[in-house]
């Protein structure tokens, strides 16, 4: 069953391209025609990848791993905020950090600090500090918050990318590349979809375009969580079953003493027995 369909994202004018002029050739698969210098994109090979893209999220979420949701558009981020935070999954909507994949632990350490700061404010320790000193700190941990906190969570380096706008986020496709995540990305046509594992061939610009695809993956990812989580339930169950056999079984084998002296008393009686009888014929 297919996660969208042609007219969800025709209404949502997922279709529209860039100018013609502006066209990357290498888009030319994913390309219908062209109308009124715009090229316009072939929607129904977009329903084909929106469901190969949102099958292979499912499998990774399923597998509990994170993926790290990457748009900086102005248009777009809110869009991308809600839906990643809906998913319990760490996003990047402001600047791009630098170095934030292939120099993770230095990324980490801000992290850490931005913690620091907090733990450090709760418990008083600021409470010596002057204004300025205390403004100076305050201004540090919102700055820290803005571009760090949505990837607080983030312990690990994430096992896939979620790109919207390859073009804009190009710098976080290269580190991803070279660190060899898969990268899944929604790709225009005035882009380059060589270095992008799980094309999505759609309007980028758009809010309802970016919605209406968020809407399909993070449904999928969603769907990997649920069953991720019955597994473990199931699983918990087997071994609390398992166990609880493995202690019954010794009581079952073992025999109650009183019961094994009866057993033992006529035994003792039969053996007496032939004893007895030779007596008199030793006489």
């Amino acid at each position: 069953m297919a996660r969208t369909n042609f007219d969800q994202l025709l209404q949502a004018g997922c279709h529209f391209g860039h100018l013609k002029r502006k066209w990357n050739p290498a888009m030319a698969p994913y390309i219908y025609t062209e109308r009124n210098g715009i090229h316009i994109i072939d929607l129904h090979k977009t329903v084909a990848k929106i469901d190969e893209s949102a099958e292979a999220l499912k499998q990774i979420a399923k597998s509990g791993k994170k993926i790290l949701f990457v748009g900086t558009k102005k248009q777009t981020k809110d869009v991308i905020a809600e839906k990643a935070t809906g998913i319990n999954m760490p996003y990047v909507i402001e600047r791009w950090p630098g170095g934030m994949l292939t120099n993770f632990p230095t990324i980490r350490k801000a992290v850490k600090k931005m913690a620091n700061i907090d733990k450090l404010m709760n418990d008083g320790t600021f409470g010596n500090l002057s204004k300025r000193e205390l403004l100076q700190i305050t201004r540090q941990r919102a700055k820290l918050e803005k571009n760090l906190g949505s990837i607080a969570d983030l312990t690990r380096l994430p096992s896939a990318l979620f790109v919207v706008d390859v073009m804009k986020e190009q710098i976080a496709v290269k580190e991803a590349n070279r660190l060899g995540i898969p990268v899944f990305g929604i790709v225009d046509t005035n882009s380059d979809p060589k270095n992008i594992d799980f094309v999505i061939p759609a309007n980028d610009d758009a809010k309802d375009s970016v919605e209406v695809i968020l809407n399909a993956c993070c449904a999928a990812i969603a769907e990997g969580l649920e069953e991720r989580k019955v597994e473990k339930a199931d699983e918990k169950a087997a071994d609390a079953q398992e166990e609880a056999e493995v202690e019954e079984k010794p009581k079952r084998t073992r025999k109650p003493k009183a019961e094994a002296s009866v057993e033992e008393a006529p035994a003792a009686e039969e053996a007496a027995a032939p004893a007895e009888e030779e007596a008199p014929a030793a006489e």
